[in-house]
């Protein structure tokens, strides 16, 4: 027995069994590439599903995380954080928003924007304002809250009865939303792209609808840049593409350069409602996560990875294309920066297998679409390697 057999068989013993996983056991990484235990080296074209910005290892995120694993770990938020305060001046500084909550994942951040929300619409006296209208097709977490907003069936399945509150509209159908909109809308939660949906970009023209229907109907408008935020679209934010500002946002994968933590950013006048009590974390924002998150951020700022991605993600979609009309599986190419999805016309778990033997990790969005997101910091010969593996696996799989 190999050790990667051997480590294996062990996970089948003591873990969870959760995730369909690859016969792989990564071992160590460094920038757009990782190796297995065998010593097998795998470009990286999932970056932990959207996590690794930097990529794997990055030096000013080493630093920064060995410097402060020496120093301070954890104290708790009963008192008072310099990497957390330096942290959320920073995202303020460069979004809409006047107030940060941390946390430690996606899901929580959707918890606490959904919270948020309802208790908001209450201290404005519309007790009956309970609603949160979202998208099908969307993903907002595993949580039972943040699990009922994801509106796809295959999630929810065992897992009933869902929380109450919750409408579900087709994505990209401003009609649909404007129908459903009514007194009993709290807030609108919807990814500015959709990730685990299929990477679907919106008809231009919807988010600013979703905007005038809330600011009409005095509801909040929440965006889920989860996937989408801290420069992997082009912009810092794909709120930035079309020029629409929520009331409410949150964050998570990229923002810790590897590290777990979540955030929900909002506007002061929302934000207000949230008082000493009423939400809380126990590990959220710690300094560790902070420090990762702080390198991350500044890195990201100051190498203008946003742009990067956006020249890189335009390359990646041109060579894409180019090889489209070979396989008579493909059919669509979609997706902005460096969050890109491959729609065929069958399952691609198949094709992401030929490419993990070929030396390429890739994932999907969806059972039917390949993604793409690769680390901010991906080079031309690299994109130009992982179409090349992906031809030849898309040729042997669907001709």
């Amino acid at each position: 027995m190999t050790e990667t057999e051997g480590l294996i068989a062990r996970a089948s013993r003591c873990l969870a069994d959760t995730y369909a996983r690859f016969p792989v056991v990564l071992d160590r990484g460094e920038g757009c590439r990782v190796w297995d235990v065998a010593g097998k080296e795998y470009l990286d074209f999932v970056a932990g599903i959207a996590v690794c910005a930097l990529g794997h290892c990055h030096p000013a995120v080493v630093r920064a995380v060995q410097t402060q694993a020496a120093k301070l770990l954890h104290v708790s938020n009963l008192y008072h954080i310099e990497p957390q305060i330096r942290l959320a001046e920073l995202l303020c500084e460069h979004s809409f928003a006047d107030r940060v909550f941390f946390c430690n994942s996606g899901a929580e951040a959707n918890e606490a924007a959904i919270k948020l929300a309802r208790k908001y619409a209450k201290e404005q006296g519309n007790s009956e304002r309970i609603e949160i209208i979202t998208m099908e097709g969307g993903f907002h977490g595993r949580t039972v809250a943040a699990l009922t907003a994801t509106a796809q069936a295959k999630y929810q399945k065992g897992f009933e009865p869902l929380l109450p509150g919750f409408q579900y509209v087709p994505f990209d159908d401003l009609g649909a939303v404007e129908r459903a909109v009514g007194g009993q809308t709290a807030a609108i939660l919807v990814e500015p792209i959709q990730g685990e949906g299929g990477i679907c970009v919106p008809s231009e023209g919807y988010l600013q609808g979703l905007r005038k229907l809330c600011d009409g109907a005095g509801a909040l408008l929440v965006f889920d840049e989860v996937q989408t935020g801290i420069g992997r679209t082009g912009r810092l934010f794909a709120y930035e593409h079309w020029g629409v500002e929520p009331d409410i946002m949150v964050l998570a994968k990229a923002l810790g350069g590897g590290l777990p933590i979540g955030a929900m950013l909002a506007k002061e006048e929302v934000a207000a409602s949230f008082t000493p009590g009423t939400h809380a974390a126990t590990f959220g924002g710690n300094p560790l996560v902070t420090t990762a998150a702080l390198a991350t951020l500044t890195t990201i700022l100051e190498e203008n990875l946003a742009q990067r991605a956006a020249q890189m993600g335009g390359r990646l979609m041109y060579q894409l294309r180019s090889i489209q009309d070979a396989h008579h599986g493909v059919k669509a190419i979609r997706g902005e920066g460096l969050l890109v999805g491959m729609e065929l016309d069958r399952e691609v778990r198949p094709v992401l297998a030929r490419c993990l033997d070929a030396g390429l990790l890739l994932s999907s969005a969806g059972e039917k679409v390949i993604r793409f997101a690769p680390p901010l910091i991906v080079s031309e010969k690299e994109v130009q390697r992982a179409v090349d593996i992906l031809d030849t696996a898309l040729s042997e799989v669907t001709g």
